[in-house]
């Protein structure tokens, strides 16, 4: 049996392919392992996430109740503090109007009242 170079050139190159397989084969399986656990953790994301989000819903939902019974109390702050402007208000024109019907005859009466007693007291003097 004769070998030619051309044999061995291409047992050398058959070798050498087979040696690139198993070394590129490694990688291959270690990344189809990644892609497994990924699959497997986009799955669990996938199933874990349907609580989460409706538990979301829930607390959303929980949230915009209480702002609206919020919106409803300011509401009631709002007329409340209208009403008390309009009771302010009329307080302060019974007062004027107090003022300006009985203040001036008030004060004629406490200045004759006072002139009275003056003169009474100058009187017991003498």
């Amino acid at each position: 049996m004769d070998v030619t170079l051309g044999q061995v050139a291409g047992l050398v190159a058959a070798i050498a392919l087979c040696a690139l397989v198993a070394f590129c084969a490694v990688p291959l399986l270690k990344l189809g392992r990644v892609l497994e656990e990924m699959r497997l953790t986009v799955r669990d994301v996938g199933h874990n996430s349907v609580p989460i989000l409706q538990e979301l819903r829930g607390t959303v939902e929980a949230t915009n109740d209480e702002i609206a019974k919020i919106s409803l109390v300011t509401e009631d702050v709002s007329k409340v503090s209208g009403h008390a402007t309009v009771v302010s208000e009329n307080a302060a024109q019974m007062s004027q109007l107090f003022a300006a019907t009985l203040g001036g005859p008030m004060v004629r009466t406490a200045a004759f009242t006072y002139g009275v007693r003056s003169a009474l007291k100058g009187r017991r003097k003498r």
